[in-house]
């Protein structure tokens, strides 16, 4: 398994990355400090999961996930219901708490590697009654909401957590008519965001993200 590790706090991740390189199940750790550190390293070989400071923000999340489609994971979580939420729409497939040990992220890595998130039962909750939330805003005729192919497409991307301009390079289209083709699936599914159009669309279509388990 490689790792790569993200984290702009290098007296934090490099301990942690020489100690996740003594474990037998993982065959390389590299690590970065930024973006473009990231991709550079993506650039370099397949990376099976990333590990990133949640303090870096859901963009770098996005870019893991969503554009590289890398399983990620999130070091350094408060659990508040609204962080585990935006992680979880950001495209995480595990987290751990601020408070989590050493052993804590290995089991965490074993559940991503079976596509099982690992959470509480009071955050499994709250991510069900998030699902419950969306498709209850669904207007009655959603199973037939009229997408045309291309927004099908497009809505697509959006679940994998593309930003408009690389869904417009995926598609070979401008940036603004990509817009135009997000601004319209909004306004057909009733939602407000990306975020809740990705939710709604993996709800309606079967589950992208990985399932929820109780800790």
């Amino acid at each position: 398994m490689r790792l790569l590790l993200v984290d702009d706090a290098r007296l934090y991740a490099e301990p942690l990355a020489d100690r996740l390189r003594g474990e037998e199940r993982i065959s390389t750790v590299d690590t970065a400090s930024d973006p473009a550190q990231a991709e550079r390293e993506i650039a370099a070989g397949p990376v099976d999961v990333a590990l990133v400071n949640a303090a870096m923000g859901l963009a770098m999340v996005r870019l893991l996930s969503g554009t590289h489609r890398i399983r990620t994971v999130a070091l350094g979580v408060t659990e508040s219901e609204a962080e585990v939420l935006a992680l979880v729409e950001a495209g995480v497939r595990g987290y751990l708490p601020r408070d989590g040990s050493f052993a804590d992220l290995l089991t965490v890595l074993d559940h991503v590697g079976r596509d099982e998130l690992l959470c509480p039962p009071r955050i499994a909750a709250a991510l069900g009654r998030r699902l419950a939330a969306l498709a209850a805003r669904l207007p009655p005729a959603a199973p037939s909401v009229p997408l045309t192919p291309r927004e099908l497409e497009v809505l697509g991307l959006l679940t994998e957590g593309l930003s408009n301009k690389d869904v417009a390079r995926v598609l070979s289209i401008e940036i603004r008519t990509a817009k135009n083709h997000v601004h319209n699936i909004l306004d057909k599914l009733g939602v407000n965001s990306r975020g809740e159009a990705a939710a709604l669309a993996r709800h309606l279509t079967g589950p992208v993200s990985p399932p929820l388990r109780a800790a």
